[in-house]
């Protein structure tokens, strides 16, 4: 006798991939893989090798996330048809399925709809399928959070803001200073090959996760819990994030921050390597990594910059910064104004902290390393709206952000036997045009006004008084310790005015302008520095002092020029982003009586250009051609380009250049094939020994 073979309950699934995914905003990332979102039905076709006859032999189904599923924390739910399944009276996240028709009760063809809960954990499910005692794994598939559904706490009811915030895979993040604001593209890429992969590993690498895996993954539910983690986990100061941070002199064993142009280069190098942090990242590289991941999870996000950003060490809302008698920054302080910071905004609801909705919307998110939250290298969520209305006694990390956008800053003037004059006292420096990009269009979007009320006025002042109050207990909210904090009238006002447009390679022109009401002549001391600055606000290092007695005449202006020639400065300037013309002036006859004048000054890139050589289609040879021409009187040398753009290059090229002579140019054609349709950026960085990351882009529209 022959043993009888069994006939499998399940010859076909179709998983409908391809339609589903389109439906569900998730064809972007694959064709192939299921990929879902929760609160949103999708379609399966399942073939049974007998009829269905759900009264007598009913079909369950099992979907289960994570190591430890369990009904009662909603990592896995049991449903079926007819809906008599057995489940945990405590079941939470319950999904549930709707059988569309049947082909013919003599045969099993069905047809059936799942849809997972708005509140179901995000992540990688097993699905499972029971019929007349025999289980089988139908198929693994990703569930997503759904800014396309009214019940996720990451709803966003404007589909053009969906667009921006969730679909795009090119941006814009804003650097420079407040008076040289400069706009990089950036590629978030965050549909690119293996990101649901990259991000999974992320979340699953968290310290929660390694301490608790079965709570961090019923977490996962919660978009506040998800965003916070991502933010921890794109540095690496607690755990295996993704990058490492670095503000100081050397870049040994990794690139400059300077030298990425998007996010998916850097997370494929931490998953390829290991799990090893990329070397190296600054802010804006920070936030540009995060917001890739946030889209690719589905929580709307953008990449905000704001300028002239307080670091408030001790929290008292108050910035003191401190200056030697002869204009440079003397003492190392823990307080800072960096020219720029840049961090991310993700859109969800806040009921944990108030049930009316007055927090929901933008929350702040800071994934760069700067202070610990809950004892780890994370920031926010943080209510764009409690920044706003100064509510710093909620959570998460609202004093510190309050503090970057809205500090009152006081300049002191430490003289040669260590005593400190208040030179200067400033309620308005901090905080200036916070830019994102535009809803569908490359223009700067100036959100400060949700930030903050408008500067100097009553609201604003009140604001600033009540978030002194609401701070966390125990922290200093009498504006300091220092003696002395009113600081004189102003009997001088100067100000520095361009004569021309500071550009990298050409000599530096300004001019410092003088003037007083005064009835007499004035006899003044100036004393003028110009240090390399990096966009912290750390001095690298002094280019040059000037010191020199001038006499201020009644009723007219006194013009001092300042120049710095391209010879003394670029050595200097190669590894800083600004340049800080400080001017301290003091009155002869009045000694007591000292003035300070600041500029940043941010040099302009020289000029780089690509272009196409004509028309791109999908999957055939296309041609970019870059053109750059060295503006110096001096070769340039260890010269590269780097190729990059999603959806048009699988990886970046990277091409090492001949060293460039004096005036003259180089020309490099290359060539791609686009592997998506639609409109991509291509960029291009250009480095050298004298100029670092040069940067520029061209709009590509790939035509099927």
């Amino acid at each position: 006798m022959t043993a009888e073979v069994k006939q499998p309950i399940f010859n076909m699934v179709d998983l409908h991939s391809t339609t589903n995914n389109t439906e569900h905003h998730t064809s972007e990332i694959s064709l192939d893989q299921l990929i879902v979102r929760r609160g949103q039905p999708f379609t399966l076709t399942l073939k049974l090798t007998q009829p269905f006859t759900p009264d007598l032999h009913p079909l369950t189904i099992t979907a289960a996330t994570g190591k430890h599923p369990s009904e009662n924390v909603g990592t896995k739910s049991c449903f079926g048809i007819p809906h008599t399944v057995q489940r945990s009276p405590a079941a939470k996240a319950v999904w549930k399925v709707e059988l569309q028709r049947t082909s013919s009760p003599l045969v099993g063809l069905l047809i059936v709809t799942i849809t997972p809960p708005a509140n179901a954990p995000i992540g990688e499910y097993s699905l499972s399928l029971k019929h007349r005692g025999e289980e089988m794994l139908l198929e693994h598939l990703v569930v997503l959070f759904n800014p396309w559904c009214p019940d996720d706490w990451v709803f966003l009811s404007d589909e053009v803001q969906k667009q921006e915030y969730v679909m795009n895979e090119q941006g814009i993040i804003y650097q420079g200073s407040g008076d040289y604001i400069s706009a990089m593209t950036w590629d978030f890429g965050q549909f690119e090959a293996d990101m649901v992969n990259i991000c999974m590993k992320i979340l699953d690498l968290n310290h929660k996760h390694l301490k608790n895996p079965a709570d961090d993954v019923s977490a996962r539910c919660n978009p506040i819990y998800v965003s916070r983690v991502v933010s921890a986990m794109i540095n690496c100061e607690d755990d295996r994030g993704v990058l490492e941070g670095r503000w100081g002199d050397s870049f040994t064993g990794g690139v400059l921050p300077s030298h990425w142009s998007g996010s998916y280069a850097i997370l494929k190098q931490w998953l390829n390597t290991g799990c090893h942090p990329v070397k190296y990242g600054q802010c804006w590289v920070f936030a540009g990594v995060m917001c890739s991941v946030m889209r690719l999870l589905g929580i709307p996000c953008r990449v905000v910059t704001n300028y002239q950003s307080a670091h408030d060490n001790n929290r008292n809302l108050t910035i003191d910064i401190y200056h030697a008698d002869y204009g440079v920054r003397e003492i190392q302080n823990q307080d800072s104004i960096w020219n720029f910071h840049v961090w991310v905004e993700g859109w969800m609801r806040r009921p944990d902290l108030a049930q009316d909705g007055r927090y929901d919307g933008w929350q702040v998110l800071d994934p760069t390393p700067q202070e610990k939250s809950d004892g780890v290298y994370c920031c926010g969520p943080a209510p764009v709206t409690a920044i706003l209305n100064g509510d710093t006694h909620l959570k998460y990390d609202i004093p510190f952000i309050f503090a970057e956008v809205n500090a009152d800053c006081t300049d002191w003037l430490v003289k040669a036997d260590g005593s400190k004059v208040c030179i200067y006292s400033d309620t308005r420096r901090v905080g200036q045009n916070i830019s994102t990009k535009s809803v569908g269009s490359n223009k700067r979007m100036n959100i400060t006004d949700t930030y903050k009320y408008r500067e100097g006025s009553e609201k604003e002042r009140e604001i600033y008084k009540y978030a002194l109050t609401r701070g966390e207990e125990g922290r200093v909210v009498n504006g300091g310790t220092e003696d002395n904090r009113i600081p004189p009238p102003a009997k001088v006002s100067m100000r520095f005015e361009e004569v021309y447009k500071p550009v990298d390679g050409k000599d530096v022109s300004l001019k410092l302008v003088l003037s007083s009401d005064s009835s007499v002549p004035r006899p003044l001391s100036i004393n003028i520095s110009v240090q390399a600055v990096r966009y912290n606000s750390q001095p690298a290092v002094n280019i040059q002092t000037e010191k020199m007695e001038k006499t201020l005449l009644p009723g007219k202006d006194l013009s001092v020029p300042v120049l710095v020639p391209f010879l003394v400065y670029h050595k200097h300037m190669v590894l800083c982003e600004s340049m800080k013309i400080s001017a301290v002036v003091t009155d002869k006859q009045k000694p007591e009586n000292t003035y300070l004048a600041v500029n940043d000054v941010v040099l302009k890139d020289p000029p780089i250009s690509i272009t196409l050589c004509g028309p791109t289609r999908l999957f055939q040879m296309a041609c970019a051609e870059v053109v750059f021409m060295n503006p110096v009187n001096e070769t340039l040398k260890d010269c590269t380009l780097t190729l990059s753009g999603s959806g048009l290059l699988r990886e970046d090229i990277e091409e090492k250049l001949p060293d460039l002579r004096p005036n003259n140019r180089v020309r490099v054609k290359f060539f791609f094939s686009p592997h998506k349709s639609g409109e991509k950026t291509l960029m291009a960085d250009f480095d050298c020994s004298s100029f670092r990351d040069i940067k520029c882009y061209c709009t590509v529209n790939v035509r099927p």
